[in-house]
């Protein structure tokens, strides 16, 4: 009978592992107040853009400080939800700061291991207290992630193992990343990184290039040289030539 009884449990259900799709809400400052008002501003406009989408806290740039931040992760998690989003781990944090996380019912995970670096322009020297939101994305089977949003400062949509495409506009402060081709059929305002993991062959496409940075295999162009006349603002394709970035109108 144990055998039997045993036999039925494992027939109805089986654990196997998943790679999901996860936005990381990246700390900068552990000041709730501070973080509900930049996050007010940033997505007002877009107050739908998660759709209840699955959240990991990232805490790691808050361990910079000589004593780590103590958080209210209850009501850390309501003001994530407050934007339409399911906060279910934190990452990056101190021991203590992980153990208030599971008291809130959020697991603790590990950081992933970051991709090979590639040279990027210099940071600003001060750094902003508003949250990063990195949307990190498997790219789907097919090869091609599509985000049909506009991505607004601060959300940075990475396309880890092939091309992405957004249909809509990139906002000054957004960023879209791709280990292969990336196609803007809206503004580009934002930063393009194509070839993220050294692909020189990957190419940036835009119907309107207004870009504040543009890379490919860690060359970039940043918005202090002046856009050419006959790319600015208008269809343009940029690849990579040795070392120097390219930019072609596109008739």
């Amino acid at each position: 009978m144990a055998d039997a009884s045993a036999a039925r449990t494992r027939a109805v259900f089986e654990f196997k592992s998943a790679t999901l799709p996860l936005i990381a809400v990246i700390l900068k400052t552990a000041d709730l107040d501070v973080l509900a008002a930049a996050m007010d501003v940033q997505l007002a406009d877009s107050p739908d853009f998660f759709e209840q989408e699955p959240v990991v806290i990232d805490l790691s740039l808050l361990q910079e400080a000589e004593a780590p931040a103590e958080l209210d992760f209850a009501a850390l998690r309501a003001l994530l939800a407050r934007h339409q989003t399911q906060p279910i781990a934190v990452r990056g944090g101190s021991n203590a700061q992980n153990a208030a996380a599971r008291a809130a019912g959020l697991s603790v995970t590990a950081m992933p291991v970051p991709p090979t670096p590639s040279p990027r322009p210099p940071a600003p020297p001060a750094q902003s207290p508003q949250p990063q939101i990195v949307r990190e994305v498997p790219v789907p089977a097919v090869g091609t992630l599509v985000i049909d949003k506009p991505l607004r400062s601060g959300q940075q949509v990475y396309a880890r193992g092939g091309d992405v495409v957004v249909t809509a506009v990139v906002n000054y402060g957004a960023e879209v990343i791709a280990d292969g081709n990336v196609h803007v059929y809206a503004p580009l305002r934002g930063k393009a990184i194509a070839g993220a993991r050294g692909n020189t062959e990957a190419r940036i496409f835009t119907t309107c290039m207004e870009a504040e940075l543009v890379a490919i295999a860690g060359i970039y162009r940043t918005s202090e040289v002046a856009l050419p006349e006959q790319i600015a603002g208008k269809p343009a394709q940029i690849s990579l030539d040795g070392k120097k970035i390219v930019m072609s109108a596109i008739e």
